[in-house]
Formats: C-alpha cells, sequence, structure tokens
C-alpha cells in the first residue's frame, strides 16, 4: 500500500518540526554532565572563578566536545530552545553549554541566538561564563554589524563583566588586516568606548582594553594610539 494520501490524491505535507525540545533530551544531557563531575574539580571551578554558584566539575573539552555534537544534530531553532532550558538550569557547565551551543560562525537564522545572548551578557556572574558567552556574541556581532549599537548600553552597565564584553566580543574587528567600511566603523566605536572608560579600574576590564588595543596596534597602530592618548 503507498502513503496516506490527503484529499486530492497528493501525499499529505510533511509534518512541521517540533517547536520545543523534548524534556528527555534535556534529561539525558544533565545526565551526561552530572556523571562527567567531579567533586574536586567543582570545588577548583567555583575559586577559580569566584563563585558560589552550583558546578559539577565537568571539563572543558567534554562541554566543548558536547556542543559539537548537538550543534550537529538539531537544527538552529532547536539548539536555541535547548540552550535557553540549559541556561535556566543555573548551573555553571549547562550555562556554558548553552553559550557554547550559540558559538558558531554561520548560523542561520540567528536572531533567535542574538536575543538570548543579547539578555544574558548582562547576567554574567564569572569569568567562565563571561569568555564563552564573549565567544558566542563575537560571532553574532561580525554576522550583524549593526548589532554594535548595543554596546553603549554594555559600557553603561553595572555589571563589570557586560562592560568587559565591549572588548572581548569584540575583538575579531580589531584583527582583521584589510578591514572594510564596516569594521572600520566598528574600530571607531570601541576606541571611542575605550577612551571613555579610560578611568576604569577594575583590573578584568583594564585587561581586555589592553588587550583589545594591543591586537588594534599590530594593524591599525594610528587607532590603538588613539584608544591610549591620554591615560
Amino acid at each position: 500500500m503507498g502513503p496516506e494520501t490527503a484529499e486530492g490524491g497528493q501525499p499529505p505535507a510533511p509534518a512541521a518540526p517540533p517547536r520545543s525540545i523534548s524534556s528527555q533530551k534535556k534529561i539525558e544531557i544533565l545526565a551526561r554532565l552530572r556523571a562527567a563531575g567531579s567533586p574536586g574539580r567543582a570545588a577548583k571551578l567555583r575559586a577559580a572563578n569566584r563563585t558560589e554558584r552550583e558546578a559539577w566539575g565537568v571539563e572543558g573539552g567534554l562541554l566543548s566536545e558536547m556542543a559539537q555534537d548537538l550543534r550537529a544534530e538539531i537544527s538552529v531553532d532547536g539548539r536555541v530552545l535547548l540552550a535557553d532550558a540549559l541556561w535556566r538550569e543555573g548551573v555553571l557547565e549547562t550555562r556554558m553549554l548553552a553559550l557554547k551551543l550559540l558559538t558558531q560562525a554561520r548560523m542561520r537564522p540567528d536572531h533567535g541566538a542574538w536575543d538570548l545572548l543579547s539578555r544574558w551578557v548582562y547576567r554574567f556572574d564569572c569569568r567562565a561564563v563571561a569568555e564563552a558567552g564573549a565567544a558566542a556574541l563575537a560571532r553574532r556581532l561580525a554576522a550583524e554589524p549593526a548589532r554594535l549599537a548595543v554596546l553603549d548600553d554594555w559600557a553603561a552597565a553595572s555589571n563589570v563583566w557586560t562592560r568587559r564584553c565591549v572588548f572581548s566580543a569584540t575583538a575579531g574587528f580589531a584583527k582583521g588586516r584589510h578591514p572594510s567600511a564596516e569594521e572600520i566603523a566598528a574600530r571607531d566605536k570601541v576606541v571611542a568606548l575605550a577612551r571613555a572608560m579610560e578611568g576604569e579600574t577594575r583590573p578584568v576590564i583594564r585587561q581586555a582594553i589592553d588587550s583589545w588595543c594591543t591586537a588594534l596596534a599590530r594593524h591599525d597602530p594610528e587607532r590603538a594610539a588613539q584608544a591610549v592618548a591620554r591615560r
């Protein structure tokens, strides 16, 4: 017997892809993370990141491996839903895995990923999460430089890790040898913010500014000089 047909003799339209991630998939991921954890490593992670957030002590390499496998297995929309579910768990490793799921240069459509990341950036609360978040944000900013308009809000945020992302998430714009007009405009924007934040004394931000300016100086020393002219 052939496939069941709809009215008019045509095969029925394929079912739409699921709009949600099954609870079973999330349960499987959480179980794997817990099983791979180590109480001793968890304690070291919390100490290194100066956080009281729950941690399971999962190695970073496994988180990257899991993210890569899940990106290959699940659609973009599915990844966004799964990342949101993992972020809501609130564990250090689930948040890092959520961010790694959204760290991809070519992602279409990417508005769902950007919506999540641009909200989460105000909730970054330790170095590990901020670094993973900056890596994800960098891809989305590079994909659509018009999004750099958010940098003014980040620079004015009370969260130190959000302010740090002004520089850590835009490092790619400082490294090109032959920048486009958009990339030059991005450099000018970040340079202006570096000068506006010249009184910033927090080490995590000063380090990010210095790293950004050092990268820029290799290919655009004049603009890099502008960023530090009054320091």
